[in-house]
């Protein structure tokens, strides 16, 4: 119990430093057009860490958990390059064509809210090849279980970013957030720049890395799909009142964190173990993990939704019940706290089920899934936002995740008694 304690403890530090960064930027600033334009710039970038960190951390950690040092330096360094050129060009594409494919994120914008977001969006772009790089680095330490340091790092990060905020926000305006986004993420890189392994020149007709391609490529090509749904949420939450869009944001970020945290401390721990039970093909006892893992989870997330039903409101008042954030605000945010509790129960039961696919080396099921689903909860989106605005959004969201969640669970119970019964 010791390493999920600290590893949830520290996730829980930094993902409250997270949300206290994003809350401060809405006290000061008020829900409005600018805030608005600063959360809708940052759709692209968390696209990217959700595609990126994701599909590498649920490939390269099973790929590499137990495997020769030799191995593991010219896998990690091939890998490594790859993805900084790669990334590094995707950015530069997308910064130089902004202008064109940004305003149609961000459809109810007035046209100053376009041009600001555009900017802020540029600006974070700058960020997107360092953001891919971190989860290259974050795959080799918890592949080595260095689950710590992979924590602690983003905690300083984060640590100065607040400080740089609370200095330079009141001096530069919703600008310098931007810049402040970019310099944490590379603080981040270099502090996790020492878990890269002594280097090797990558051999490119290694068959391992393209093992490793046929793994992730299917996860890529998914996830970059059913991710999207931060286009979509800043898509239809930019036709409501201004200052929706920031509160729809900041109310997933509070069940993100949550979500992080527990993921942090029951799910990511999970997954070399699982991953060595799959290599020696002991599904027994690996049914029985997942299944211990998947029962926290659900008394952990039941249990906060409770709490954050009966007190959030007491809870939100105290936190950025302050500034520009008004009672009518408060009220707005609680209700779309309450309406997206699905995405917090059924995205954390989500963690736990796609962990034991790709603890199997199996990235291709949860990835049709999720494509799937994705596509009914575009539907169930759109829908309500035409009944009920921004609230309509948060409870589609909310039957997306839980149906997710129960469409990886039975198809992962009836994998396992197959295998289980063939061994």
């Amino acid at each position: 119990m010791k390493l999920p304690l600290s590893l949830g403890a520290l996730s829980g530090a930094n993902l409250l430093l997270l949300f206290l960064f994003q809350a401060l930027v809405l006290v000061t600033v008020g829900p409005g057009v600018e805030t608005d334009a600063l959360f809708a710039g940052m759709a692209l970038p968390q696209l990217v860490l959700a595609v990126i960190s994701g599909s590498l951390m649920h490939v390269l950690v099973p790929y590499l958990a137990g495997e020769e040092e030799n191995r593991v330096e010219q896998d990690t360094w091939g890998i490594f390059i790859v993805v900084g050129v790669a990334f590094g060009f995707l950015s530069a594409t997308l910064y130089i064509f902004a202008p064109f494919w940004v305003p149609w994120i961000v459809p109810g914008f007035s046209h100053a809210g376009k041009t600001l977001t555009v900017l802020l969006t540029r600006i974070q772009l700058i960020g997107v090849s360092f953001t891919a790089l971190t989860g290259v680095l974050w795959a080799v330490y918890h592949a080595r279980q260095q689950f710590l340091w992979a924590e602690f790092s983003p905690l300083l990060a984060n640590l100065l970013g607040l400080g740089c905020l609370i200095w330079a926000l009141p001096r530069f305006g919703i600008t310098a957030v931007a810049w402040i986004l970019v310099l944490r993420t590379v603080l981040q890189l270099t502090l996790l720049l020492p878990g890269l392994p002594v280097f090797r020149k990558p051999n490119w007709r290694n068959p391992n890395l393209m093992t490793i391609w046929r793994r992730i490529k299917p996860l890529l090509l998914g996830s970059a799909y059913y991710k999207t749904d931060l286009v979509v949420d800043r898509f239809l939450s930019s036709m409501t009142p201004a200052g929706g869009l920031s509160l729809l944001y900041l109310a997933q970020q509070l069940y993100g964190a949550a979500n992080e945290i527990i993921n942090k401390a029951i799910a990511a721990p999970m997954v070399p173990l699982l991953a060595g039970q799959a290599k020696s093909g002991d599904w027994t006892q690996f049914h029985g993990t997942y299944r211990n893992r998947l029962l926290w989870m659900v008394f952990l997330t039941g249990g906060s939704y409770v709490v954050l039903f009966l007190g959030g409101k007491y809870f939100l008042k105290i936190l950025i019940g302050h500034g520009g954030v008004s009672e009518h605000n408060i009220a707005q945010l609680q209700s779309i706290i309450i309406c997206l509790g699905g995405v917090f129960i059924g995205g954390a039961l989500g963690q736990i089920l796609s962990s034991a696919f790709y603890a199997m080396t199996d990235t291709v099921t949860p990835t049709k899934i999720g494509a799937v689903v994705f596509t009914l909860g575009i539907a169930l989106k759109f829908i309500g936002f035409f009944l009920m605005g921004i609230l309509g959004i948060a409870i589609g969201s909310s039957l997306y995740y839980l149906l997710a969640a129960a469409a990886l669970y039975f198809s992962l119970e009836m994998k396992l008694k197959n295998l289980e019964g063939s061994a």
